[in-house]
């Protein structure tokens, strides 16, 4: 059965959280590997963010943090990061309706996030989509 796209941001997420948890504690990691462990099948959309958002990263986390007040994208938990990049990401550089990544990056943040950091995934993507 094919997952919807809800289903398949939740994946990205969890590919991203692990791929960045892998990384910064200097655990050795391949990418595809990941995807592979976290999809039964190979899906183009999950390959296209995944990649995306681990080629922009660097990126991301400068539209966040310029976006975010006394914080920075390191301060909030991992998961948080994962859905904020996989947002930014897809504001920039997907034609998906604003209001459709905002929607879905705040069910994933409160599945996955405390409440302070929905709050702040709103916020910075609501500055975002203003600007």
């Amino acid at each position: 059965m094919a997952l919807t796209r809800s289903e398949l941001r939740e994946k990205i997420m969890i590919i991203l959280y692990q791929y960045d948890l892998m990384n910064s504690n200097k655990v050795k990691c391949n990418i595809e590997d990941i995807m592979h462990d976290n999809m039964d099948i190979e899906n183009d959309f999950v390959k296209d963010m995944v990649y995306g958002v681990i080629t922009y990263k660097d990126e991301l986390d400068k539209i966040a943090n310029e976006k975010m007040i006394d914080w920075d994208i390191t301060r909030i938990d991992k998961t948080g990061a994962a859905i904020l990049r996989l947002a930014i990401y897809e504001l920039k550089y997907t034609d998906t309706p604003h209001v459709v990544i905002i929607n879905e990056a705040i069910e994933l943040a409160k599945k996955y996030s405390d409440d302070a950091v929905r709050k702040i995934i709103n916020a910075v993507l609501d500055k975002i989509i203003k600007e």
